[in-house]
């Protein structure tokens, strides 16, 4: 069986890491570490056979707006979807405990999103933002900070040899990310499409009275659920917006027809994936 390597944004043993390897169960994965979301695309630009896996809206968080912007300019094409629940612990070098923890690093993120924890818990302790949740937990390890914690996922703790000083310590138990799996639009394109009842595009609209609205009634007519919809303004172009929408059908040609309607109130309209949704929510 053919190893399948996979872009990730975010050191090993980060959450796009743990996502990758859900969605791929079963098979022969790895991962190609990269610092920014720009630098995994321009490694997925160098290697057309490279998969790529992207957060792209979180329960809490919201929307990634610039990660909308990446993929509508890439020659990837989405080609499924995962949710992953995000639960973070707390960890550091092993035989410590709370008590000795007089630092804690993280994503800016993840120390809001565990912000009650640390102030009831870890009142005193300096609070210091890092890149990456795992890299937190790779720069403790590999530097042997004692008195310093990580806040990231119990898979990085354990991939890192970090003792978990406490487990679910998010504010909010009800934080999901969305992740997209991307892959190369040319190897998208010659696939047989078959099980594939969601879809995203992304479009603007002329700047006349009512065309958004023409759009989305066209949509409901043919019976397309829009799950999503998110606009962003255009740079250079005062209060004109791109849509990002995301839709599922239960039938291919109908939402086909559907997307044929749309077109003399769409422009610049491309479809950045159609793929299978993702209906239950992964927990860990």
């Amino acid at each position: 069986m053919s190893k399948l390597r996979v872009a990730i944004q975010g050191e090993e043993g980060c959450y796009h890491e743990w996502a990758a390897r859900q969605y791929f169960e079963g098979e022969d994965v790895e991962v190609v570490p990269c610092l920014t979301f720009q630098s995994e695309f321009e490694a997925m630009a160098a290697d057309p056979s490279l998969l790529g896996i992207m957060a792209i809206e979180n329960t809490i968080a919201g929307n990634i707006l610039q990660n909308h912007e990446l993929l509508r300019t890439s020659q990837r094409s989405i080609a499924g979807e995962h949710r992953v629940h995000i639960s973070h612990v707390l960890c550091a070098l092993p035989g410590q405990t709370l008590a000795d923890i007089t630092e804690v690093n993280s994503h800016p993120i993840a120390l809001l999103q565990c912000e009650e924890f640390l102030h009831s818990q870890l009142p005193d302790a300096k609070v210091v933002e890092m890149d990456d949740t795992a890299g937190s937990a790779k720069i403790i390890r590999d530097q042997h900070l004692m008195g310093h914690a990580a806040i990231c996922s119990e898979y990085a703790a354990k991939l890192y040899g970090l003792d978990i000083l406490a487990r679910a310590i998010e504010t909010n138990k009800r934080n999901f990310t969305r992740f997209l799996i991307l892959e190369d639009k040319f190897v998208a394109a010659e696939k047989r499409r078959h099980d594939v009842n969601k879809a995203s595009i992304d479009f603007c609209v002329r700047h006349t009275q009512g065309s958004l609205t023409k759009v989305l009634t066209i949509l409901s007519f043919y019976g397309m659920n829009l799950t999503k919809i998110q606009s962003m303004p255009i740079i250079g172009r005062e209060w004109e917006y791109r849509f990002y929408v995301d839709l599922t059908f239960d039938d291919y040609l109908t939402y086909r027809k559907a997307i044929d309607a749309i077109m003399p109130f769409a422009t610049d309209f491309q479809i950045l994936g159609e793929y299978k949704e993702k209906t239950e929510i992964i927990e860990k």
